[in-house]
């Protein structure tokens, strides 16, 4: 039998305050025993990880392996794409989940390292959505959630203060951001429809259900359903806000009146200027213009094809 090709595998030593890089050494060397043949690459700062996997698919590599959180697949995912899709040629990304954060896994029910390890040696993916975001600058995509608004802000001072406690950092951010409550517009337009533009705390634009690790943003969102999942939550008072946040990590926030959820293949942004950007974990001033959905342009760990582990 013919060897799979090596799988890429781009760890970020320095995911979760360090603890990514004490215990990858114990996982990889168990996926090498299950068969995964490996090239392993380090990380050594912000953006190191979109340029190995920028350079590793021009080399012509086609599997390739996050090791850390939610940042690191971020990147890992921006080195491969933008890239045309062909649904012929499989590109493959699995996620080792080292880091502070576990968002995306969670769709497929795998909430732990131990439970993506089993998945990538069971040599088992699916097809899943990315979503390509036009800005100012450029482009770039994402496969779990943009917001703008409340949740990008307390995102911001996360990373910025937070980020070690992981969810419970969040939430103390979160907490923090409610005394200045602010209620922005930022128009949009789905799916060539009419533009809203009404007052809001936060808008999500959601790939998958969860964000931060195990808040339920969009409780309805598929990754696999070609369109992403729109949560907007209105203008809120503060005591209010306090009172409802609790309940997005059971997802029945979007029961409240001032949650309103909706779908589109095609988001359009009516003249937004620079402002904060969440995104699969990471924060940016960005000055967004559109997402569109990409249908099945990516494989990862979780369903039903096969990964070809030899």
């Amino acid at each position: 039998m013919t060897s799979a090709p090596r799988v890429v595998a781009i760890v970020n030593p320095s995911a979760g305050g360090g603890r990514c890089g004490k215990r990858v050494g114990e996982a990889l060397d168990r996926l090498e025993r299950a068969g995964v043949e490996l090239e392993v690459h380090r990380t050594d700062g912000s953006g190191h990880a979109t340029e190995i996997a920028r350079a590793a698919y021009a080399r012509g590599s086609r599997r390739f392996l996050s090791v850390g959180g939610d940042g690191t697949t971020f990147e890992v995912l921006n080195g491969i794409f933008p890239r045309p899709v062909d649904h012929e040629e499989k590109v493959t990304l699995g996620i080792l989940p080292l880091g502070t954060g576990n968002s995306f896994l969670r769709d497929f029910r795998i909430t732990s390292a131990e439970d993506a390890l089993r998945a990538i040696e069971r040599g088992t993916t699916r097809p899943v959505d990315v979503v390509r975001t036009e800005h100012g600058d450029g482009l770039i995509h994402f496969i779990n959630l943009l917001s703008v608004g409340f949740s990008a802000d307390a995102g911001a001072l996360t990373n910025a203060r937070f980020k070690p406690l992981g969810t419970a950092g969040y939430v103390l951010a979160v907490l923090t951001c409610v005394a200045r409550l602010q209620h922005p517009i930022f128009p949009i337009r789905l799916d060539g429809g009419a533009v809203d533009d009404r007052p809001c705390v936060l808008l999500s634009f959601s790939n998958s259900r969860f964000t931060g690790g195990t808040m339920m943003m969009a409780p309805h969102a598929c990754p696999t359903d070609g369109a992403v999942d729109v949560v907007r939550v209105g203008p809120f008072g503060k005591l209010g806000l306090l009172r409802t946040f609790p309940r997005i990590f059971r997802g029945t926030h979007v029961e409240d009146v001032r949650v309103e959820e909706s779908r589109a293949r095609v988001v359009e942004l009516e003249g937004v200027g620079e402002t904060d950007v969440m995104v699969d974990g990471e924060v940016m001033r960005l000055r967004l213009k559109r997402l569109e959905v990409l249908p099945g342009a990516l494989e990862t760990a979780g369903g039903a094809a096969q990964w070809d582990i030899v």
